[in-house]
């Protein structure tokens, strides 16, 4: 870990800001970020008849900042047209409250210290009990889709990954030279993996490029396999407030570290990613610039996003499709 100077930061801020002000507060980002209301994501063969396919639980009870209702309404929107059921979870994780469940979505989790403060410390969201409780329903057959974006995100869900071997870093993924910091995956760099995911196995087409918008670096346990890798040159600044870069902002070199990894694990399935807007569509700023599905580089997040949650249910085997 290092301090850079003022211009090297403020470049890198420049190249996330798109916008944003660099709101260092959560009611500012939350203000420059709102759903599209006018992007609707379609599904062209769905994998279930409208409400017969597998249930999914978005975690609500965690402070979160995506909700169904919320920006993570696209998500809904999406699954739901893949015939998935989906519904809030505003209870404790336990035994009881993830029985019946198919797979357990959270996004963007905080602890109640960091409701309306972004700044260090990033306390646990979950509880020692409620991570043993996911940990057991994953070995025994569920899945996790677990997203956590920029600080304090990565902190506040820290414990739970390290349940699985993922080591989240809790700061800003920022990507140099990148147009208003979005990261394009493609097969053709190296930075999207090729996998039942991307390779056409889930019924959704081949995908060879996907689109994120910052968030944060973690590494992945050996067993896991990264489907989306960050290159060599993209830093995360270990900011002490969220969107507040100093001078003396430490850094820490994230190339060749993952921003989105999947793992079997047990009879279950985890996948862990470090951004949340390419799982929805937004529009962000004073310009209301668009910001995930909605993007225009972000053309094939949809389909990635369907053979994920396809891929996570294992809905292609139960239908006969392979993968």
């Amino acid at each position: 870990m290092r301090g850079v100077g003022s211009p090297f930061v403020a470049a890198l801020a420049a190249a996330v800001g798109f916008g944003l002000g660099l709101a260092s507060a959560p009611v500012g980002a939350a203000a420059q970020q709102l759903g599209d209301p006018d992007f609707v994501p379609r599904v062209e063969s769905p994998a279930f008849a409208p409400g017969a396919g597998p249930l999914i639980a978005l975690d609500e009870g965690h402070v979160n900042f995506h909700t169904i209702e919320g920006r993570f309404g696209t998500f809904a929107q999406l699954v739901r047209a893949d015939g998935y059921r989906i519904e809030p979870l505003r209870e404790a994780f336990s035994a009881q409250s993830l029985s019946g469940i198919d797979l357990l979505v959270i996004a963007n989790a905080l602890h109640p210290r960091n409701d309306g403060d972004w700044s260090r410390p990033t306390p646990s969201a979950f509880t020692t009990d409620e991570i043993e409780a996911v940990r057991e329903w994953v070995e025994a057959g569920g899945a996790l889709l677990l997203i956590a974006d920029h600080m304090p995100f990565p902190g506040a869900a820290h414990e739970l990954a390290a349940a699985f071997g993922f080591e989240l870093n809790n700061g800003f993924a920022m990507f140099p030279g990148e147009p208003r910091g979005t990261m394009i995956f493609q097969k053709s760099r190296g930075l999207l993996a090729d996998h039942a995911i991307t390779d056409g196995s889930m019924g959704v087409g081949a995908i060879d490029s996907i689109a994120n918008f910052h968030g944060e670096a973690f590494v992945s346990p050996a067993t896991a396999t990264d489907l989306l890798v960050l290159p060599d040159g993209v830093v995360s600044l270990m900011t002490e407030v969220a969107w507040q870069f100093e001078d003396h902002t430490p850094v820490v070199p994230v190339g060749g570290w993952s921003q989105g990894s999947v793992l079997e694990v047990g009879e279950g399935r985890i996948a862990v990613f470090g951004e949340a807007a390419m799982f929805t569509a937004q529009r962000s700023g004073e310009e209301r610039i668009p910001m995930g599905m909605n993007a225009p580089e972000a053309s094939q997040n949809p389909a990635f996003v369907t053979a994920l949650v396809r891929w996570l249910t294992a809905a292609p085997r139960a239908s006969g499709e392979g993968g």
